[in-house]
């Protein structure tokens, strides 16, 4: 299955558990929500929200833990994701 083929969701995930190793990961498709806003589109895979907790935020500020998540997910943003609500902290 390629990049493209598989889901955003998905992607996602297995990016965030191989680049942070988290203790807590909760990555939702929140698209359904947004039906008719700006960004979304038919099939959804444009909105999501992850809670994670990760040892990698250890003394590091929510903008900081945000710009790496938002960094890690570049190639999900080109594809199509438009909004990525973030929880993020250190256990």
């Amino acid at each position: 299955m390629s990049m493209s083929e598989t889901k955003i969701r998905d992607r996602i995930e297995a990016k965030l558990r191989e680049r942070l190793a988290p203790t807590h990961l909760v990555v939702t498709d929140d698209s359904h929500q947004h039906a008719g806003h700006s960004g979304a589109r038919p099939g959804g895979q444009t909105h999501f929200s992850v809670e994670i907790v990760s040892a990698a935020f250890q003394g590091k500020s929510r903008i900081e833990c945000h710009r790496a998540i938002n960094a890690l997910l570049a190639e999900e943003f080109a594809d199509g994701v438009h909004a990525l609500a973030i929880s993020a902290r250190a256990p």
